[in-house]
């Protein structure tokens, strides 16, 4: 059998809808709150931060969601995007598995969040928005919607957490070529990260506190509205193109998978690639291990309480029903910086928390060891979070070299890590910690937790 094979659909095989997981669930999603009344929060709530159609989409218990023409047009300069059967890798652990992955490091951006910007960008541009405000971790969320926003004429204002602005250069050179402005968080530039650096100048920052950043200044201006790159229903769904072309070309490869493995940190591209596989679980159609795995110094479904929470370290956004480490809890300042949230999507914390979906967690050098033996094998350098998928899935391929057990194993390489060499960098220098979170700040942020998180 040849070394490599890989899986490809032609443009018009690329899906016409995007997949709504909350049609399938036994229970209807827990509902979003107003921190102020503690009643479920209405579209007139959300319309200073969202598009109206985005807020459909939230709301949604519709299956099939229409992909405008417009995004999909868009979306075709790289999708569908390839499916490998990884044989090389197959070979040097000597494992009868057979091991898929889903690479997405195929976009501009080098990343599957490319997927919600554009269409995010469309839906704001229809209804008029000039400028959009945002947040990001590592970079990803931050380069695809200044990719989307130059696509569409829109100013994009983009809050990077400070560790990852400070290791990560090049993110910030990329978002800045399409347009954006790059600003670490916290910043001065608000009551929020002002209030931030007061009680500590030197924080390493944290997505919870760039989001509260990105929401002040949304809602400052009528002609801005803020975008978010995970955790939302909207997003997820957005990103089911991922799995649904998955499962067409695993009709391609006469196969299906045993198990779907994602990484998670807010939840975004693990729902993209499972979503479409649980909905077929859910519904009776094909049974499927799901794996969620996330880094263990910030692990919000291991660890974390499900409860309702905020979304942002200020306390500006909804309250929504999630897996949980507190909303003011700032993780350790590790290298896979879009897993550094302290909460969950709330669809994803619904399926762990029915047990459909089961979730691990890894401290990240045995993740880079992954990345490093995946690279070797199969030419492709992930991104510091993919590597906690890599990790598990080479993981279960060895448990089946022990049990002699041949399943297929499914995970989704959700970008490369071309723009975070310096983390391979001192990976093998030996300057790639474990760093520990300190169990008595988790503690402390829980028992802040709004008063409706035990309703």
């Amino acid at each position: 059998m040849a070394d490599t094979i890989k899986f490809l659909l032609n443009e018009s095989d690329m899906p016409k809808f995007w997949y709504n997981i909350a049609a399938d669930l036994p229970e209807p999603p827990p509902p979003v709150l107003h921190p102020g009344t503690g009643q479920p929060i209405t579209p007139d709530d959300l319309a200073p931060l969202f598009p109206m159609a985005v807020i459909q989409q939230e709301v949604s218990q519709e299956r099939e969601i229409e992909i405008p023409q417009p995004v999909r047009d868009v979306l075709q300069q790289w999708r569908p995007s390839p499916l490998h059967r990884a044989r090389r890798l197959e070979q040097a652990l000597d494992t009868p598995a057979r091991i898929y992955y889903k690479y997405e490091g195929v976009s501009p951006a080098g990343s599957h969040k490319p997927n919600t910007a554009i269409a995010q960008a469309f839906y704001n541009k229809e209804q008029g928005v000039k400028r959009i405000t945002t947040e990001t971790g590592a970079g990803q969320w931050g380069s695809a919607l200044a990719l989307a926003g130059s696509f569409f004429g829109l100013e994009i204002e983009v809050y990077m957490v400070r560790v990852s602005y400070d290791q990560k250069p090049y993110r910030r050179a990329f978002m800045e070529t399409f347009g954006a402005t790059c600003i670490a968080s916290p910043s001065n530039r608000t009551e929020s990260g002002r209030a931030i650096l007061e009680k500590d100048p030197d924080s390493t920052g944290s997505l919870g506190i760039a989001i509260s950043e990105a929401v002040e200044m949304a809602a400052q201006r009528e002609d801005t509205k803020y975008s978010l790159g995970s955790v939302l229903n909207h997003v997820l769904l957005h990103q089911t193109i991922i799995g649904q072309e998955a499962l067409r070309q695993f009709e391609m490869a006469d196969d299906y998978p045993d198990m779907v493995i994602g990484c998670t940190g807010g939840g975004s591209n693990f729902a993209g690639i499972a979503f479409p596989f649980i909905g077929r679980k859910l519904r009776g159609e094909q049974d499927v291990d799901v794996v969620a795995v996330e880094p263990a110094n910030c692990p919000t479904l291991t660890k974390g309480a499900y409860a309702y929470d905020f979304g942002d370290t200020a306390h500006l956004t909804p309250l929504v029903k999630m897996h949980t480490l507190g909303s003011t809890f700032v993780p350790p300042g590790f290298h896979a910086g879009g897993l550094r949230y302290h909460g969950m999507a709330p669809l994803v914390s619904q399926l762990s928390d029915m047990g459909v979906i089961k979730p691990r967690a890894y401290a990240q050098a045995a993740c880079f060891e992954a990345g490093v033996t995946f690279a070797k094998a199969e030419g492709i350098i992930p991104a510091p979070e993919a590597n906690h998928a890599v990790r598990a899935a080479i993981d279960e391929a060895l448990v089946c070299k022990e049990s002699g057990q041949g399943k297929a194993i499914l995970f989704n390489l959700c970008g490369h890590g071309h723009f975070d060499m310096q983390a391979y960098t001192d990976y093998f220098a030996g300057k790639l910690f474990d760093q520990d979170y300190d169990p008595s700040e988790v503690a402390m942020a829980l028992a802040g937790l709004p008063s409706v998180a035990s309703g």
